[in-house]
């Protein structure tokens, strides 16, 4: 029996370490031949010294298992890296099927005390590197596709969160990168499907070096072979559904993920809506429509962490 990405090659940013480790090991489990990218830098606020270590590791780690893999050192928010790495999954295994954006940094602070490199360097990592890498993909399957090859398969899997859905206090750079990769989800969604290539965004919860702090003090599994409920292995099989062909009728949509759960979430809907009595509304007006209906909802609807997670301190 084959297995469900038998024969197609996929590209996995910042797949050195945490949930991109995950990830790429799952594809690779399920059949797909892997180019695993990852900076290599020590620092989770993206310092220290590049280092190929942490993507050879995981590459030889699925060489090791029986799969195909190679490493890829590189910076993803560069443009002409990440037109190199879609070319490596090209010339080492044919062609490019499955895009997996993972790559990221934190620079947290509270918005009046960020400073402009910390803004940047976010956005550049998180959004831009998305950006990058996708648009080099959607070249490749687009520039197939006007050449007459039939049957163009074609996913991609970007990384959003919930910082973005719920709110993050001490991460204005980060929540905003992470809802602008929704925004260029969907967008790249609705432009590559007549190419034969689906987009999709999750939002994982998972412990690894980049969350450690927001997830301090959160139960742990007490039992020795207990799997944590925030392990980056209960989000890599969302990544390989999604990768896979059964998966098809997907585009377009944003998932939560982690500890044996999957939410689908809906896009915005309008929670109320008010019309002018005249032609145009005045402050008068709105103020006797929008203060009262405010004024009737919870104090501002805001939730703590933990709530808006779902998650309980051990």
């Amino acid at each position: 029996m084959s297995l469900p990405l038998e024969g197609l090659s996929a590209i996995v940013t910042g797949a050195g370490r945490g949930l991109g480790r995950a990830e790429a090991l799952e594809l690779a489990r399920l059949g797909a031949a892997v180019v695993v990218n990852d900076y290599g830098q020590p620092g989770r606020d993206g310092s220290g010294e590049a280092s190929a270590t942490p993507a050879e590791e995981v590459a030889a780690e699925i060489r090791a298992a029986g799969g195909r893999a190679v490493a890829h050192l590189g910076d993803i928010a560069d443009f002409e890296t990440a037109r190199g790495l879609v070319g490596l999954a090209v010339s080492e295994f044919g062609k490019l099927d499955v895009l997996v954006n993972n790559a990221g940094i934190l620079r947290d602070r509270m918005v009046f005390s960020m400073s402009e490199e910390e803004w940047d360097s976010v956005i550049r990592v998180h959004l831009k590197g998305h950006f990058n890498t996708t648009h080099h993909a959607a070249v490749h399957w687009r520039g197939r596709a006007k050449a007459g090859e039939s049957g163009v398969y074609g996913r991609i899997v970007n990384t959003s969160s919930e910082a973005f859905l719920a709110g993050s206090a001490g991460q204005p750079n980060y929540a905003a990168a992470k809802g602008g990769i929704v925004g260029l989800t969907t967008s790249t969604a609705l432009a590559l499907a007549k190419y034969g290539v689906t987009a999709n965004a999750i939002c994982p919860r998972a412990r690894t070096r980049m969350t450690e702090d927001v997830f301090a003090g959160f139960a742990e599994p007490t039992a020795e072979d207990a799997l944590d409920p925030l392990s980056p292995e209960h989000v890599a099989p969302l990544v390989g559904y999604l990768a896979s062909p059964a998966a098809a009728g997907v585009n377009g949509q944003l998932l939560v993920v982690h500890g044996g759960m999957v939410a689908i979430v809906d896009r915005p809907k309008v929670a109320a809506k008010f019309d002018t009595a005249k032609d145009a509304f005045t402050y008068e007006e709105l103020d006797g429509l929008l203060t009262p209906h405010y004024a009737a909802r919870p104090a501002g609807e805001t939730f703590a962490a933990a709530e808006v997670l779902g998650l309980k301190k051990g």
